[in-house]
This record gives structure tokens, sequence and C-alpha cells, in this order.
């Protein structure tokens, strides 16, 4: 006798074809994913059908974007794009390399799960690996803060190493410079907003620079002056119109033009009224969220005043935060006001396009990187590239100790796995010494990326490190391994991340015996 115990149109699928939907679908995105690694790595191209030109065009290898860009119908792909994004909300960069490592765990599960091991011993197994790997990992950072140049130089790399598998790989030494420059003016913040960036088309991506100050993409009033110093700020979201009465659904009805005259003069003294208070303030910069029209644009011309108009949201919540402000709304409680202040504020001419440029802002160093590109597509992803770096950096000021790149810490990470894998009895031993290929796998896919003989080059780093040399990595542009030790830097706590949240991501999926789908919502008429 059978009994329906869901809805007509749910289904279930249990046990092995469970794990193997998972599995399945959890090693499809790590190979899409997984030839834009390393600075080899290829470019996607996302096309939307919605956009229209360039719009719906997005040229990225950049694993965050690629896989929030793509509809999936896996639940264990959704778990891996997750995971992806918070790699890239926590550390920065990274987001291809989790994604990877975690379907390489799996592909090791499979075959683990078709020996008719328990998916409970495998996961044992896995934590014993992982701890191995991160005491590893730690013996191995080191920090170099204490001494300045070296610490100087080890952001530098840092910022290289990031860069060098992005659009702006050939320029990155001059990007580091920017990067760095713009991440020790942040004076440890990990807040970014500090860090304005601004995409111009024309000239080339070797046309970028990094400006002292806050650069607002907008113009300043008709008829008032271009340049202030010792500039008072004052940010602001309130009405500065005059041409209408603001009641919904209001009617006026009036019987000859001296009345309507009277009208409109009564809107503007309101309108005068309210300039007056601003100006009382003691301004000398206005920033309004919201339009200003001819006749209070005039009258802030004639105190004097500086106004600026239809700042976006972003941008004046920015402002604020670089020149010490609040963003007001109401002007009649002065003492409540807190006004904003930086050394200049000018008008200057970035491409083609006239910006407004707060420099010797109040409340901490800001700056603006200026990127210059071909095309948008450039611009976008050279947008991408240099987040990456400056959050990398970033976090790095807060947690300075780094280790080495180019698939030595990988390697490093294995090599522990498989020594602490000698002394564990049982199968759980097995688990640990598939979770060390996993880790191998990912020198031998930077090897693939390049187009060189992966098989043997991981052999022979793999020889190195059991040898004692244990800063040896790829050197893919000699198609060798070499001691990697100041060359190619990563940052310890993303590396961490990515073994840590790789690791989790694969038991979760694994300790899945159940998928239950719920039935479709049928469509009325």
């Amino acid at each position: 006798m059978s009994t329906q115990l869901f809805n007509e149109g749910a289904t279930q699928e249990r046990a092995e074809n469970a794990r193997l939907s998972n599995i399945i679908g959890a090693i499809a995105v790590g190979d899409l994913v997984k030839s834009t690694l390393g600075p080899k790595g290829m470019d996607k191209i996302l096309q939307s059908t919605s956009g229209h030109g360039d719009a719906g065009v997005v040229v990225t290898n950049d694993g965050a974007t690629i896989l929030k860009s793509i509809p999936l119908d896996n639940a264990a792909a959704k778990v891996l794009v997750n995971i992806s994004k918070v790699q890239d909300d926590e550390v920065g960069d990274g987001t291809t390399s989790v994604c990877v490592l975690a379907a390489e765990i799996l592909r090791q599960a499979e075959q683990l799960l078709e020996q008719r091991i328990h998916p409970q011993t495998i996961i044992d197994g896995f934590r014993l690996a992982v701890g191995s790997a991160r005491v590893a990992l730690e013996a191995s950072a080191e920090s170099h803060k204490d001494d300045e140049e070296r610490w100087h130089a080890d952001l530098l790399s840092i910022a290289r190493t990031t860069l060098s598998s992005k659009v702006l790989a050939s320029d990155k030494d001059m990007f580091a410079e920017i990067c760095v420059d713009a991440v020790l003016r942040l004076q440890g913040s990990t807040n970014l907003d500090r860090i304005q960036i601004i995409k111009r088309t024309g000239g080339k991506v070797s046309d970028a620079y990094l400006a002292d100050g806050f650069i607002l993409n907008k113009k300043i009033g008709v008829n008032q002056p271009r340049a202030v110093k010792g500039a008072r700020i004052l940010v602001a979201n309130t009405p500065m119109d005059t041409d209408k009465v603001k009641v919904f659904g209001a009617k006026i009805k009036v019987s000859d033009t001296a009345q309507l005259a009277e009208l409109e003069r009564a809107e503007r003294e309101k309108m005068r009224a309210k300039v007056q208070k601003i100006a009382a303030l003691g301004i000398n910069v206005f920033v309004n969220r919201q339009l200003i029209y001819n006749w209070p644009e005039q009258l802030f011309a004639d105190a004097g005043i500086m106004a600026i108009e239809h700042a976006d949201f972003d941008g004046i919540e920015r402002l604020a935060l670089v020149t010490g402000g609040d963003i007001a709304s109401s002007f009649d409680s002065p003492e409540l006001v807190k006004l904003g202040a930086c050394a200049t504020v000018e008008e200057v001419i970035i491409g083609e396009e006239r910006m407004v440029k707060f420099g010797g802002t109040g409340a901490g160093a800001a700056c603006t990187i200026v990127l210059r590109g071909g095309t948008s597509q450039i611009l976008d992803e050279a947008e991408r590239s240099i987040h990456d770096a400056v959050a990398v950096l970033s976090q790095t000021v807060g947690e300075p100790r780094i280790v080495h790149g180019g698939g030595c810490a990988e390697m490093l990470m294995s090599k522990a796995v498989d020594d602490a894998a000698k002394r564990v009895a049982g199968k759980k031993a097995i688990a640990m010494e598939a979770f060390a290929r996993a880790l191998r796998q990912m020198p031998t896919i930077l090897a693939d990326n390049a187009g060189l003989d992966s098989a043997d080059l991981v052999a022979r780093l793999r020889a190195a490190h059991y040898e004692g040399k244990s800063t040896y990595g790829l050197d893919l542009v000699n198609s060798d391994i070499a001691d990697v030790k100041g060359v190619v830097t990563e940052s310890f706590k993303l590396k961490r991340q990515v073994l840590l949240s790789a690791a989790e991501a694969a038991e979760m999926i694994l300790r899945v015996d159940d998928i239950i789908r719920c039935a479709p919502r049928q469509r009325r008429n």
C-alpha cells in the first residue's frame, strides 16, 4: 500500500541520487569558473537579453561577478555561489579560488562515496585535514609590520599578485602603487567609502592616476565661484524649487494677473527666506541631493556661495563622510546642523567633463582613483580589479600576516595533511589523503590555464616541498618552479578564508541525503 506524502507535482530525490545531483551541480559550477583562475586565466562574456547596446554585455574573470550573474537551478550550485559572495564581502578577492577548491573537494568525495565510505566518515576525515592544513598555513605565515620598508614591499607584492590575474596585469606595478597609496591613507580603516573611483572613457588604461581628495561628478551653478578655499560645506537633501504648489490635488483660482503675480512673489519670498537661513549658517559651499532652480541658484550666486545640485545619493553620503558633515534637510535649528569642511573646492576637467574636487578633506584622508580606458567594459573590469586589490590590502593592514602564492601555500598544506594522514587509523586517513589531492589541484589548474605541463610541474613542486624547499611555487612566466618568497605574495586572511569556506561548503553538501522540490505554482488563465 503506497501513501502519497507530498502534493501532486512535488518531487523527491533520496540517498545516492540526492548526493550525486548535488555533487555534479557543484562540480559543474567549479568547472565553469576554473578557466579564469590565476594570472593566465581567461575571461567570460556575460550577455543579458534585456540590455541594449553595451548595457547588457559584461566581460570579466571575477568569480563573484560571473556566479551572481548566471541563473542556477541546482541547490548545491547556489551554495557555491553564496560562498563566493561571502568571500567577496569578507576579503574582496579569492572568489574563484574558493569555488574551485570546494568543487575539487567534492570531486574527491565523490570517488570516496563510490568506494562505499560513509559521508560522515568522509566529513570527519576532512575536518582533521582542515585542522592540519590550517596549522601548517599559520606556521608558514609571517608578518613584517614592524619593518616599514619590508611591510610596504609586502603590500605592493600582494597588490601585484591580486592584479596579475586581472585586466590591469600589464600595468600592475603602477596600479599596485596607486592601490597601496590609497589604502595607507585610510590609516587602518576598512571603510572603502573614502576611496572614490571615477571612470571615464577615452585615453588608455595606463592614463589612470590617484587624485588627492574627493571628486564629485557634478557641475557648479551659473555665475558662482569656481574655486573656494577654506570651504565650509553644507550637504543637504531638500527641495529648492519655486514653481509649484506642493499640496497634492490643490487648485488655486485667481481672477486677474495681479493675484497670480502676488502668488509667485509669495513663493519667491518663501524661497528667499530659505536661502537666507542656509546662508546664515556661515557656509560657502552648498551641495544638494535635489534640483536647485534658477531663482535660488541666483540667490546663492549673489551671496557668493558655490551651489551644486542633483548630486547622487551615494555621492552625498560619501561626501558627508569624508568632509565630516551630516546630511541636513531642515534649517530651523542651526545648532543641530553639522557642517563639513575641506581645504579647497574647485572645478577640474577629467577627459572632456567638468567635475568638482574637494581637496584636503577634514575627516580623514579621502582620495579618488581616476580610471581611463577605451570601452565601458574595460573600465568596469578595471573598477572590479581595483576594488579587489584595495579590499585585500585593507584587510591585510588589519591582519598583517602574509603567505606565499603561486601554489606554494596549497602544496604546503597538502604536504601537512598527507603527513597527518599517516598517523590516523581507519578510513578517515583515506578522506584526509583525498583532501590533500584536492589542495594539489589548485597549482595543477594554475599550470593548465597557462598551457603548461601541469603533471610535470606539480610533481616537481611536490618533490621540492618534500626536500624542505617550503617557499617554492610555480613560476608561470618561465614555465618552471622557483622560490616565490617576496615575488608572489598573498594575504594570510584570504588563504585561510578560502580553505575554511570551501571545506564548510563541501561538508554541508555532503551531509544532504534528501532533496524535496515543491510543486510549481499553477498559472491561472
